[in-house]
């Protein structure tokens, strides 16, 4: 008598028995840079012009944004995970000037990196005063306010929900032996 588990191999085998396999794409997905923890940088937050303002930032985060010219398309493949995250910040526990400096030097080596997705986890906010927490509404201001930021939406709900944003960055463009442009 077999045991349990080869009958359930046995059984598995036996259901895939009428099972086509699909035919192989020709659709090329794209492959996420390899992840790395983002560290704190005091000479490089230094270096960085740090311009972006509190002043303006309402009392109701957005949700989402999108930079003027683009296309709504653009936001909903963002929203849609069609661009992988390539890196990630958390800014938990943070005051709103060290935030402010890290997400800036963060956006910063994105860019250099040639990233052009990455996820901000900012948090909720469940513990502050008013139930929206400042650092939330600071982040997506200063997102808003920063050069290289096309769109940003809440994160999925496995990737922080609304405690984080999805940001889009605009792409890098590198020039080739030829001296052509070339985006990265």
């Amino acid at each position: 008598m077999k045991d349990q588990p080869e009958q359930d191999e046995d059984l598995f085998r036996q259901l895939l028995d009428d099972v086509t396999p699909l035919k192989p794409s020709d659709r090329r997905t794209p492959s996420p840079a390899p992840r790395k923890p983002h560290k704190r940088n005091i000479s490089l937050e230094a270096e960085i012009a740090d311009t972006l303002s509190d002043h303006g930032a309402g009392d109701i985060a957005p949700t989402e944004y999108l930079s003027n010219g683009l296309n709504r398309m653009t936001l909903r493949k963002l929203r849609r995970g069609d661009w992988p995250v390539q890196d990630e910040l958390d800014l938990h526990g943070l005051n709103s000037d060290e935030a402010r400096k890290l997400l800036t030097s963060f956006l910063h080596q994105a860019m250099q990196q040639g990233l052009r997705c990455v996820n901000v986890i900012h948090g909720k906010g469940w513990h502050s005063e008013h139930g929206e927490g400042l650092l939330k509404r600071l982040t997506r201001h200063w997102l808003i306010q920063h050069p290289q930021v096309l769109a940003f939406c809440d994160a999925p709900l496995q990737a922080g929900g609304s405690g984080a944003a999805w940001i889009l960055l605009k792409s890098t463009v590198r020039k080739n032996d030829s001296g052509s442009s070339l985006p990265v």
